[in-house]
């Protein structure tokens, strides 16, 4: 089978890099939609270098290796990388007008960051995530979390947003020709909350928060610049070069698609960009009920659980770690969705003072029947606890996580 990625950006060049290791499919066809510097060589070298990651031949060699790109056909736009063929359509940008059906190209990764609503008709004039079915792809994938820009508007029942490892199984191929991988943030925090929620039950997860600490991206600007019109956020053409800025993030909203169970729990999610090129780190706080004023959930708890998790059920994404890390550490470090920073846990239990008759909706009968306890106050032991959670949001995490969502879409089409 051969493998489609719309988009050259950061997650898809690395997703190119990232299949060309795994060699899974028979060959690449990748869409720029336009041509590239003065020649085709110009787009190897772009190919080739990786201001982050180093040289692509180090990344599948290591230090002895040498270059693996030969075979350059411009009239083509065909190329060898590492042995797999890989075609480079440099026209056609709306996504209905990629020749996907002509290449024998089956299943598509979009990796442009345009197109993410799934519910607009492919011949929207400007292009659309469906245009790709049209163009002949049985199956999309979505390197971002879906966004539906008309109010109102359900998600369609052909679409489905899956992280591996978490919920991969919802994925339903007689069904979901529409699939997103959520984001790197969203991965990161799955897999942060998942082992919380088998251990505990989202019963006695009170309430939840999280910060991403995340390396810059490409929609921000190197330099200030002069705000879109409509812009509503200012601070996003501001430089990262020299600043931390205060952004969004919808990892909350995507998170509940993941792990449903979150629909339940109070949670908030912030981010901050900070001057790096990538490795960002999840800060989550929770609240906790705990069972015991004896021997409240304590950090040995806490490290236990996410220990246990990463040798066990979720081996494969999640990591755990008693190191003192920084966030170069993390860069490349491979397929793993979270790591535990396992120093960093930190846990505090107070008794939180309830005045139950301040307590919205509650009956007379209730508070009757609780008129034993002093002026209705109600005392629980509450733990917070915060968790700290290293990943690459680009090719160590969120692109290895990608490309098994993608070989797992793959190996149901055959």
């Amino acid at each position: 089978m051969k493998l489609g990625i719309n988009g050259m950006g950061r997650i898809g060049k690395l997703s190119l890099w990232t299949h060309v290791a795994r060699k899974r499919f028979s060959g690449i066809v990748v869409n720029l939609g336009r041509e590239v510097g003065t020649s085709f060589q110009d787009l190897a070298e772009t190919v080739e270098k990786d201001s982050t990651y180093g040289r692509l031949t180090h990344y599948l060699h290591g230090v002895r290796g040498t270059r693996v790109i030969e075979n350059l056909d411009d009239a083509a736009g065909t190329m060898t990388i590492d042995g797999v063929p890989v075609q480079f359509l440099r026209s056609g940008r709306n996504p209905k007008e990629i020749g996907w059906r002509e290449h024998d190209v089956p299943l598509v990764v979009d990796c442009t960051g345009v197109f993410m609503d799934p519910t607009r008709s492919p011949d929207t004039p400007d292009g659309a995530l469906r245009g790709h079915l049209v163009a002949g792809a049985t199956k999309v994938l979505l390197s971002a979390p879906f966004k539906i820009k008309s109010q109102g508007l359900a998600m369609p029942e052909d679409a489905v947003t899956t992280v591996m490892g978490i919920n991969d199984s919802a994925y339903d191929p007689s069904r979901h020709a529409l699939i997103s991988a959520a984001s790197c943030t969203t991965t990161c925090l799955a897999f942060m909350m998942k082992p919380i929620i088998d251990h505990f039950g989202v019963d006695r997860l009170l309430s939840a928060s999280m910060v991403t600490v995340h390396a810059s991206t490409s929609s921000q600007s190197v330099l200030d610049a002069v705000p879109l019109a409509g812009a509503k956020d200012l601070r996003k053409s501001r430089s990262i070069q020299n600043n931390i800025i205060l952004t969004t993030t919808g990892a909350a909203k995507a998170l509940r698609l993941v792990i449903p169970e979150m629909g339940d729990v109070g949670f908030m999610a912030e981010s901050v960009r900070v001057p790096t090129t990538t490795g960002s780190l999840t800060i989550l706080t929770l609240n906790l009920q705990s069972e015991s004023r004896d021997r409240p959930i304590n950090r040995i708890d806490i490290n236990s659980i996410y220990r246990d998790a990463a040798r066990g059920a979720y081996r494969n994404y999640l990591g755990y770690t008693e190191e003192q890390n920084v966030s170069s550490d993390m860069i490349g470090f491979p397929r793993a969705a979270a790591v535990i920073e396992g120093q960093e846990t930190h846990t505090r239990t107070a008794f939180i003072r309830l005045n139950l008759d301040r307590v919205p909706g509650l009956s007379p009968e209730i508070l009757e029947t609780l008129a034993t306890l002093p002026r209705h106050i109600l005392e629980a032991p509450v733990t917070q606890v915060m968790v700290y959670g290293w990943y690459d949001n680009e090719l160590g995490s969120y692109a290895n996580m990608l490309a098994d969502l993608t070989e797992h879409v793959a190996g149901q089409m055959i």
